[in-house]
């Protein structure tokens, strides 16, 4: 028996009536009913009542310890009078009869914001005092979740045969997509550690060192600006590797332990795999985004070819896109969206309605000559009673508009089923985009097998080479990226060449690996599921801080514990730095 407790807060029931028990917790409420006074005793696993005797001094004592205060209580369990049986709680027909009562940790100052209330808290203040925060039963049950799920994933993959291997927190600083955090070395004046910002070139060195099938819950470290579903600084991902392996076989090993794992914690609809597969540029025509939420019925077509015929000058020379609505539209419907996509930055919003008779009624019909108006028909498949909303502008901008008025239209509209989880793949990314003046950059990773090998590099357009990269997306989030890796050394240099990097460079920044796939690498492949993007969604929580003990605030600051923080100037002198006071270069 602890010293503390013999029970926790939940475990009492009518089973234990009459029997001597000790609970601890935190001091939930008090109701001082003038000679009885009740607390509810709370703690991670639930809520105990407890009750004084009628002696003056227990009230008075007992009545006066400040709520959150932690405490220890012995007494008898006793059945509740019929009248305050709660049955809302698993112990809300039972009581405990307080023979005493240990204030163990007193609350000495006022709180800053009420427990388990749905009391409007500022986010700062929460994270400042985030040990309070995690006390609700919301945030404790995202805890318990996380690590439920961690759990399961782990278990997956072990089933699967894939062996768990830890990689290094300092590493070498690398060109992987986002800013680096810095480790100044004590011992090597002016070098500098970096955490990863994923295990990406270890797990390719496990496949090199023979290593079959490799898994990590892995910390990745980025600095990087915070959005909704990006937490600055670090973040955890289910990362894994699998040697002599195509995307196929990655496909096959991750597409299951997704399912399961939101089937297992959900009770929501889980779309079965094998999950879609979209191509990212049909994704983009598509959809309007990399990230689609399939949820979402609508669909976008292009009509850029079309509108070359009409006299519309507006649309003409541009790329148009549209998007139709099977169904009537609310008086001022229109105007609303108009109000919407001006708000975004677009310049109007057309569209048209179509009649029973099939002809138009719009603000643009005017500027369809009367022999293309059948074509526009046939291409958008439109039926009486649908409206067809048009977004014209140079490519970039009208597939991102496009996309955005997409999303909208499916929120107006009530389109979007909340009760359902829908993932697809996307697939056949680009190898190289247009960087900065003009030159090739990496558009997704860099480690990347380009679809066609070295032929490919060698002869096609740049810019049309496909790449074996995926993503997995849920619901307009995405999950993870992955891809087949480039083990082949002379392909790798081609591509690094082709986005700007000489060998020696290659060398410099990749040492290990461009060393390692000269003693002869198997193909291999892997992914990483973002382990908190998983429970932000198992959640439903609006961000990602909500399943995160201890995140940073949106300026990738921790206000509870003053970091970053200014720190000595002995301990600045042992790392060989100094702090430029006047600013600079």
């Amino acid at each position: 028996m602890s010293k503390f407790r013999t029970h926790t807060c939940d475990e009492i029931s009518l089973e234990d009536v009459g029997k001597k028990v000790r609970i601890a917790g935190f001091v939930d409420t008090i109701r001082d009913l003038g000679g009885l006074v009740f607390l509810d005793i709370r703690d991670m696993y639930g809520i105990t009542q407890v009750v004084t005797s009628m002696d003056s001094q227990d009230v008075d004592i007992i009545s006066h310890i400040p709520i959150e205060s932690a405490v220890s209580v012995y007494g008898t369990v006793r059945k509740r009078s019929e009248d305050t049986i709660n049955l809302k709680l698993k112990t809300g027909k039972v009581e405990i009869y307080i023979e005493e009562i240990q204030v163990l940790g007193k609350r000495t100052k006022n709180l800053p914001f009420e427990i388990n209330t749905n009391q409007e808290v500022r986010e700062d203040v929460r994270l400042k005092y985030r040990y309070l925060d995690l006390r609700s039963k919301k945030l404790q049950e995202n805890l318990i979740l996380r690590a439920k799920v961690i759990q399961f994933l782990r278990q997956q993959m072990i089933k699967q045969g894939f062996l768990e291997v830890q990689t290094p927190i300092l590493t070498s600083s690398s060109p992987e997509g986002a800013r680096d955090y810095l480790v100044p070395s004590r011992h090597h004046a002016g070098k500098f550690y970096a955490l990863p910002q994923a295990p990406q070139q270890f797990k390719q060195l496990l496949m090199v060192s023979g290593i079959d099938k490799y898994f990590q819950i892995a910390p990745c470290f980025r600095d990087e600006d915070a959005r909704a579903d990006r937490a600055p600084g670090e973040f955890y991902q289910l990362d894994m590797e699998m040697a002599f392996s195509t995307q196929e076989d990655v496909f096959a090993a991750i597409e299951p332990v997704m399912y399961h794992t939101f089937k297992e914690f959900s009770n929501k609809k889980i779309a079965e795999y094998p999950f879609p597969r979209i191509s990212y540029q049909e994704a983009l025509v598509k959809y309007g985004t990399d990230k689609p939420d399939l949820r979402n019925p609508l669909y976008i077509i292009d009509l850029s070819e079309f509108f070359s015929k009409c006299t519309f000058k507006a649309f003409i020379g541009r790329t148009v896109r549209a998007i139709k609505i099977t169904g009537h539209m609310s008086k001022g419907f229109h105007e609303k969206m108009l109000d919407y996509a001006m708000s975004i930055g677009m310049k109007g919003l057309g569209y048209l309605e179509v009649q029973e008779d099939l002809s138009f009624k719009g603000p643009i019909d005017k500027f369809i000559p009367n022999d293309l108006k059948q074509e526009l028909i046939k291409l958008a498949d439109l039926k009486p009673d649908d409206t067809i909303f048009f977004i014209a502008d140079n490519q970039k901008r009208a597939t991102e508009l496009a996309g955005q008025i997409r999303t909208e239209l499916g929120k107006r509209l009530n389109l979007i089923d909340e009760n359902v989880f829908k993932f697809c793949w996307i697939i056949d990314f680009p190898m190289f985009e247009e960087g900065e003046n003009g030159k090739l950059a990496f558009c997704h990773n860099p480690f990347s097998m380009p679809q066609g090998g070295m032929e490919a590099l060698k002869n096609q357009n740049p810019l049309e080479i496909l790449a074996y990269q995926y993503d997995i997306v849920c619901n307009g989030i995405e999950l993870s990226s992955g891809a087949v890796r480039n083990h082949d050394i002379e392909i790798m240099l081609k591509a690094f060449q082709m986005a700007g990097y000489t060998e020696e460079e290659v060398k410099t920044k990749f040492g290990a690996l461009y060393t390692a796939f000269q003693f002869g690498a198997p193909p291999h492949a892997g992914i990483a599921p973002g382990v908190d993007r998983m429970l932000m969604l198992l959640t439903g929580s609006e961000t990602i801080r909500e399943v995160i003990a201890f995140p940073l605030n949106s300026k990738a600051e921790d206000v509870m514990m003053g970091a970053p923080g200014f720190v000595k100037n002995e301990q600045l002198r042992e790392v060989h730095i100094k702090i430029d006071k006047k600013g600079g270069d």
